[in-house]
């Protein structure tokens, strides 16, 4: 329970259904934004009549989550702390948690559907296109998924908010969250720089044919596609094309230059399907949670890698997101951006 609207009314929900739970809320810092989040949380089940408890995750978040966003960013990518979190938080930790206490399973406020197919699970976008978050639960092992409860998925969001409400929960209108939880003012350099304890070194841009057009802030400053806050005039608009981060350097060109057909990815995450049912299928792949999909052909690579090809080219896929393999409305796994 994050003390939103969302986890909310999916313990409504699960209440409804005669579920015995309980609510569990993670505390992954000091502060104040996380102590009443905790506060919502308790109300929240105390209204519903519920046990409720805080569960310190900050050691395993600093570690898991937080050394793989600054890494990522010092190694030249673009992380996804949400699908990393799920996976290795709310459906590795906690999934441990739970079952050495006796649970079944583990409920939460995403919005996706799982069904239960010839004795394997299936991971599906949500009812609502608006708030489908089946990109962020794409990294997360079928084992985990077999023991998950999504109770939002057949909603809209603007039907939650009225069951929340009717339900008098005391967070029915509390607004989404819509930055990563750890940097909320969106400043990840700064972010960087406090957790390592160290400036960011500066380095330079260079067209792509190697010249030298200026300096840079650090490589790890800006992210692939990137064109606003670049600080270097040109006299035409320049995007950031990729990133080198042994050599500190950030390459800069027309936005053309961002449109790739192919990439590679690795880490496969198989769900419900076989290798052999993936490789030289056609499917829609997502390779960022905002981007809508395009079909390609994807092929196993060597080394337990992927290869995929579009049809059109796409713009700005990014080392370090999820390539996420769609069926319609059903996901067939993902594998991370190399």
């Amino acid at each position: 329970m994050s003390g939103g609207v969302d986890s909310s009314a999916a313990l409504r929900l699960l209440k409804d259904d005669g579920f015995d739970c309980t609510g569990v809320t993670f505390v992954t810092d000091s502060s104040e934004e996380s102590e009443k989040a905790c506060r919502d949380a308790a109300a929240v089940a105390e209204g519903l009549g519920v046990p409720h408890t805080v569960l310190d995750v900050s050691r395993e978040f600093d570690e898991k989550v937080k050394e793989y966003f600054v890494r990522t960013y010092e190694e030249g990518g673009t992380p996804n702390p949400c699908v990393v979190c799920n996976r290795e938080i709310k459906f590795g930790l906690l999934g441990r948690c739970a079952a050495e206490h006796g649970f079944d399973g583990i409920a939460t406020g995403h919005y996706a559907r799982l069904v239960k197919e010839n004795g394997r699970v299936e991971l599906h976008r949500a009812l609502d296109a608006k708030k489908d978050q089946s990109y962020m639960l794409a990294g997360v092992p079928e084992s985990a998924l077999e023991k998950a409860i999504f109770p939002l998925g057949g909603y809209t969001k603007e039907e939650i908010r009225r069951i929340a409400a009717d339900a008098g929960i005391v967070t029915a209108e509390k607004k989404d969250s819509q930055d990563i939880c750890f940097v909320p003012d969106g400043d990840y350099a700064g972010f960087i720089e406090r957790f390592r304890g160290k400036k960011i070194e500066k380095g330079v841009y260079v067209d792509t044919d190697g010249r030298v057009l200026g300096e840079n802030l650090g490589q790890a400053h800006y992210t692939v596609g990137q064109r606003k806050g670049l600080g270097i005039a040109l006299g035409r608009h320049m995007f950031v094309l990729s990133k080198d981060a042994e050599t500190n350097t950030v390459v800069l060109g027309d936005e053309d230059g961002l449109f790739r057909r192919t990439l590679t990815a690795k880490d496969l995450n198989l769900i419900g399907v076989s290798e052999e049912e993936l490789d030289g299928a056609t499917l829609d792949v997502k390779i960022r949670y905002a981007h809508r999909g395009a079909p390609a052909k994807v092929e196993l690579a060597e080394g337990g890698r992927v290869k995929v090809t579009f049809e059109e080219p796409q713009r700005a896929p990014s080392r370090g997101q999820l390539a996420v393999f769609y069926r319609g409305t059903r996901v067939l796994g993902s594998a991370v951006i190399e």
